[in-house]
C-alpha cells in the first residue's frame, strides 16, 4: 500500500482489518451488480497498472462505510473526485471510473452510499432494487461523500481543497445536490440525472431547487432521447442556472439514450460517450489542475 501514507491509514484501520494481501475487508461485492448480467462486450476494463487501488472503509459518524479508492501510486497532492454510483452500487463499471480518474492523476473515491440501506449487488431484477435506494436520504448522502473528503485529506497524498464529483443516473442528481451542499467543489460532472421529481422526507429538494447555490461549476450530460428523463426538465434546470447566474453548459446529444455512458450495457453510445468524457476530463483539469 505504498501510494497511501500507512500511519495514517493504520490510525483509522487496526491491523487486523487487513487482509493477507494488504487491502481492508469491507462488504463490497466484486465484479458487476446481478441486474446488469450478462454485461456487454464493449466493457471496458481499466488496469491498475501504475495506481493503488483498493477498497476501503470510510469513518463516518455512524460508523464506516466501504467505498473503492484509486490514485497514482507515486506522488502526493492529488486532486480529490468523488465517484457517485448508479442505482447498482459500487460495482466494477464504478470501480473502473476510479481508476480512469487515477491515470489522470486524481484520487478518486467511490462511497458505497447504500451501505446502511441494504445490498443491491445481489438483486437480479431492477424493480426490488428501487425500494431500497427509496430508503436513502439526501442528508446521510451528502454526510458520507463529505466523509469521503475527509478520508482522502486524512491519507496525505491529497489535496482536499481541489474537489471535484461526477455521478451517473442517481448519481447524476446527487452531483447536483453535493455541489450546491459543499463549497470546496470546484467543478462537476452530471452524467443524466434527474433534476426534478417528487419530495419527500428523505428527498427534500432537487437540482433544480437548489440551482442557486451550486459551487463551482457542473457540466451536465444528457441524452435528448431520455425516456426517464423529460427534455423540458433539462431546459427547466438551464434556465435556472441562467437565472442564479451560475455556470451554465448542460449538453443534451441528439438521439441517445438514459446512461449512454455506460459501456457494459446496451444503452451505451461510444461516440456520445467518448466525447462527453473528453469534455468532462477537460473541464476538471481545468479547474482542479490549473
Amino acid at each position: 500500500m505504498n501510494a497511501i501514507v500507512q500511519s495514517e491509514i493504520d490510525a483509522l484501520h487496526p491491523k487486523s482489518e487487513y487482509d493477507r494481501r494488504g487491502f481492508l475487508k469491507t462488504s463490497l461485492s466484486a465484479g458487476f451488480a446481478a441486474a446488469v448480467l450478462p454485461v456487454s462486450a464493449q466493457t471496458i476494463a481499466t488496469t491498475t497498472d501504475g495506481l493503488e487501488a483498493m477498497e476501503i472503509k470510510i469513518p463516518t459518524a455512524s460508523g464506516d462505510i466501504p467505498g473503492y479508492c484509486a490514485a497514482p501510486a507515486s506522488g502526493s497532492g492529488f486532486p480529490v473526485v468523488l465517484v457517485v454510483q448508479e442505482i447498482f452500487g459500487v460495482h466494477e463499471h464504478i470501480r473502473d471510473v476510479c481508476r480512469r480518474f487515477a491515470k489522470l492523476g486524481y484520487m478518486a473515491i467511490a462511497p458505497e452510499m447504500y451501505f446502511r440501506q441494504g445490498d443491491v449487488s445481489k438483486i437480479a431484477n431492477i424493480p426490488d432494487i428501487m425500494p431500497i435506494v427509496a430508503k436513502v436520504p439526501d442528508a446521510q448522502v451528502m454526510s458520507d461523500l463529505d466523509a469521503a473528503v475527509a478520508y482522502a485529506a486524512k491519507t496525505g497524498k491529497a489535496n482536499a481543497d481541489k474537489v471535484a464529483i461526477t455521478g451517473f443516473c442517481w448519481g447524476g442528481r446527487i452531483t447536483w445536490l453535493y455541489a450546491a451542499h459543499n463549497a470546496k467543489v470546484k467543478a462537476g460532472g452530471a452524467w443524466y440525472g434527474r433534476v426534478t421529481g417528487p419530495k419527500s422526507e428523505n428527498n427534500p429538494a432537487h437540482p433544480i431547487d437548489v440551482a442557486a447555490k451550486i459551487n463551482g461549476e457542473v457540466l451536465g450530460l444528457y441524452g435528448a432521447a431520455d425516456g426517464g428523463i423529460p427534455n423540458d426538465t433539462v431546459e427547466n434546470m438551464r434556465n435556472a442556472l441562467k437565472a442564479a447566474g451560475k455556470f451554465n453548459n448542460i449538453i443534451s446529444y441528439p438521439d441517445t439514450p438514459h446512461a449512454f455512458h455506460a459501456d457494459y450495457r446496451p444503452s451505451y453510445r461510444k461516440p456520445q460517450a467518448d466525447d462527453a468524457w473528453a469534455k468532462l476530463t477537460a473541464h476538471f483539469a481545468k479547474h482542479l489542475k490549473g
